[in-house]
């Protein structure tokens, strides 16, 4: 049986150097309640000099489907144990519970499905015939030209607020046939080595495997960033996180050097008047709520905070009750219990309590789920299970409500969405959605507003 590190231990993490783990020696990082190593950076192992191509730059797309495919099927089966001991391990870490991590690691192969990769490969960049080779194209006057999607050089700050992150990070790099410097982010430290690992496995030496690297440095370590957040090594900063991450990528920005940024979001939900036809609607669009306010145990962006009810007070207090029931239930990526309210927030709830009717309040502090129902949003942000319930006249109200830092937002019934897509787009949306379907994001759309590999590509033209 494989040991388990105990709280007093400091976790070991592993660095994986182009597709090798990294033996050197560890150094210290962490507070003490979470107390980890990891081996000390040699930096000049981390780049890949431009005078010569990358590993991969000139590998068929069809084999690099193949080995992701084969990497998905291994992730499944997880023979090596690579994902046990990775989910062991961010227990300490991670603020999400075992049961979630653990029902999110037993999905990662999903990822590195076949139609998957094609989807991203077709709809994003229109065919991988750009990715092989030169793509001819007509231009006026009867000219012709050639234009390639070239195999970047990318340095990813991922985020670790959900599993599937680190995953979707390594699929993306592998298709651009780029290099690809991965940093660890505190609260996921072991999920992409654990894929890249395998993936090492499938195909030891193999060309798309010496194309990544993945290790940890404190975010925002000028002795780090400064070296390595240069054009003369990388082409673009992936960068997903909070505001304090992308403002501070955004001073490393400059010619030869771009920020592809997946902004921090917020989600909502409009919930038509509809829900009230009958006991049966009006459940449906309960657990749907429900089930898109709970992702991730409201951790990840795609989370609905606020739901707006298209109805009087008392439809809103009738949906709100029946919320609350169901945010307390476990689900594929949610836990009966998420963290208890810390007591500066109880403190402002026990205020709206005590200002009924204008005011209720559904729950308690325990973190199985609490539900708020005001007249306009609250002013403080809704995380850990607590969603805010508004009533609004019509649901083109709630348009207002909605902006660039939304990102999803969930409609019931599905008919209304056609009414109100385009003047949410027209606020700064970036994704309407079925209600209860705002978790994941099918591959080959767009995210955060923009095509990924698309964006992460060098396009090169020959005119």
């Amino acid at each position: 049986m494989r040991p388990t590190t105990t709280a007093a231990d400091p976790v070991a993490v592993s660095h994986v150097i182009r597709g090798e783990v990294d033996a050197g020696p560890h150094t210290a990082h962490g507070r003490a309640d979470a107390a980890f190593t990891a081996p000390a950076l040699d930096l000049d192992r981390l780049v890949w000099p431009r005078t010569e191509p990358g590993p991969a730059f000139q590998v068929p797309v069809a084999e690099i489907v193949d080995l992701l495919v084969e990497t998905g099927e291994a992730l499944k089966a997880d023979r090596a144990g690579l994902l046990a001991e990775a989910l062991d391990r961010m227990a300490r870490v991670s603020p999400l519970p075992a049961e979630v991590l653990e029902r999110a690691y037993a999905v990662l192969w999903r990822t590195f499905q076949r139609p998957g990769l094609y989807a991203q490969i077709d709809h994003e960049l229109g065919g991988a015939d750009v990715l092989d080779g030169w793509r001819e194209v007509r231009l006026p006057e009867g000219r012709t030209a050639a234009t390639r999607a070239f195999p970047p050089r990318l340095v990813h700050i991922i985020a670790g607020n959900a599993p599937g992150v680190a995953a979707m990070s390594v699929v993306r790099g592998a298709l651009t046939k780029g290099v690809n410097l991965l940093k660890l982010p505190s609260n996921d430290l072991f999920t992409a080595t654990a894929i890249l690992r395998t993936m090492a496995g499938v195909a030891p030496g193999h060309p798309v495997v010496r194309s990544f690297s993945a290790v940890y440095w404190r975010g925002g370590d000028e002795r780090v960033e400064s070296v390595l957040f240069r054009p003369q090594f990388f082409d673009k900063l992936v960068a997903w996180g909070g505001e304090a991450t992308i403002r501070g990528a955004l001073k490393y920005v400059g010619p030869g050097f771009e920020l592809v940024s997946f902004d921090p979001k917020t989600s909502i939900s409009l919930i038509g008047r509809e829900a009230f036809d009958s006991p049966e609607s009006l459940a449906r669009a309960a657990d749907a709520g429900a089930v898109d306010a709970t992702f991730f145990n409201q951790q990840a962006c795609v989370a609905s905070r606020f739901q707006f009810v298209e109805g009087t007070e008392e439809d809103a207090d009738r949906y709100a009750a029946l919320l609350c029931e169901r945010l307390g239930t476990a689900r594929e990526f949610s836990s009966a219990d998420g963290p208890k309210v810390p007591g500066e927030l109880r403190e402002e709830i026990d205020v709206l309590r005590s200002l009924t009717p204008d005011y209720r309040v559904w729950g308690g502090y325990d973190g199985r789920g609490l539900v708020i129902r005001s007249p306009e949003p609250v002013d403080f942000h809704p995380d850990g299970k607590i969603v805010n319930v508004v009533p609004v006249a019509v649901l083109s109200e709630a348009v207002t409500h909605a902006g660039v830092a939304t990102q999803t937002v969930g409609v019931y019934p599905d008919p209304r969405k056609a009414e109100l897509r385009d003047a949410l787009a027209c606020a700064g949306v970036q994704r309407v959605v079925s209600l209860g379907r705002a978790g994941g994001m099918p591959p080959g759309l767009s995210h955060d507003g923009f095509y990924p590999l698309q964006r992460l590509m060098r396009w090169v033209n020959d005119e």
